[in-house]
């Protein structure tokens, strides 16, 4: 069979062809914010045959330290290095995650995770959780392990940007600032999981939603492109940054970017939770 290397978006039927592959590693990233263990849970009752769990809290983030870093800090290089290799990553694995939200909680934070670290052969899979059990395909249930691997890391810092950066991109019309989160949580009408509600001011409202078809696949290249053209206005991929509320649903945008032919943008890791836990930060409730 063909040697291809998937970079962005899989299909259930690809997956499927490669099921029994020892050289792909599956990675079930299924998570409700507001119910931790709910998507551990899941997992444990159903899931692609195959797939390891990442649990968003344990495995995709670092401690949070209250009154400096956001919710979901990233791990250290060190510490994704040990987690990639236990789940059997090395340079020949084709990695493919999924979830049952699009891709958003949180299989792009592991695309990204990856990306940043420079393993490139790695993708979502498109409809995710849904498209796979709607389709009848096989499952598993219980706790699945990965012979170990040597994950090997190559980081690209140029793909983050820090706290003190946003602050001065938000004001540079050579660069664009976009909120990944829902307009509503954007233009500061509801909150649902911080102190403080609105967005960095200077940043426009993208919400990772949409990219999304009714049935959880992405829209097409074309839809995309266009989307994203209008909403960058035409600024290159390295000068896009990216947040949501704490690093994870942005990396949605950022793949969908990526699908639409445009490039990689920057991923603002602390996002809204980190920008609030200094109060003297400014903060925004309009357009």
């Amino acid at each position: 069979m063909e040697n291809i290397s998937y970079q962005t978006l899989i299909t259930t039927d690809q997956l499927a062809e490669h099921s029994n592959d020892a050289d792909w590693a599956i990675i079930d990233c299924r998570f409700t914010l507001n119910d931790s263990e709910r998507g551990r849970i899941d997992y444990l009752q159903s899931h692609i045959p195959g797939a390891v769990y990442a649990h968003l809290d344990h495995d995709l983030s670092s401690p949070p330290i209250p009154g400096k870093t956001g919710k979901h800090p990233l791990p250290t290089v060190e510490t994704c290095t040990k987690i990639f290799s236990e789940w059997g990553i090395d340079s020949k694995v084709q990695v493919v995650v999924y979830d049952d939200a699009g891709g958003a909680l949180a299989a792009c934070r592991v695309w990204w995770m990856l990306r940043w670290l420079g393993h490139d052969s790695v993708a979502v899979l498109d409809g995710g959780w849904q498209k796979w059990q709607n389709e009848g395909k096989s499952l598993t249930s219980g706790i699945e392990q990965r012979h170990f691997r040597e994950f090997n890391p190559i980081p690209q810092e140029n793909l983050i940007k820090n706290t003190d950066q946003i602050d001065s991109i938000r004001r540079d019309p050579s660069f664009v600032l976009l909120d990944a989160r829902i307009t509503e949580r954007y233009l500061g009408k509801i909150e649902p999981f911080y102190p403080v509600a609105g967005h960095i001011p200077g940043a426009l409202s993208a919400p990772y939603t949409e990219n999304l078809n009714p049935d959880y696949t992405f829209r097409s290249k074309a839809e995309l492109f266009t989307h994203y053209q209008q909403l960058t206005r035409g600024i290159s991929a390295q000068n896009v940054v990216f947040y949501c509320g704490s690093g994870v649903t942005a990396a949605h945008n950022i793949l969908a970017m990526v699908v639409a032919g445009l490039g990689q943008a920057q991923l603002y890791p602390g996002s809204w939770s980190e920008w609030i836990a200094d109060t003297t930060r400014p903060v925004a409730t309009s357009e």
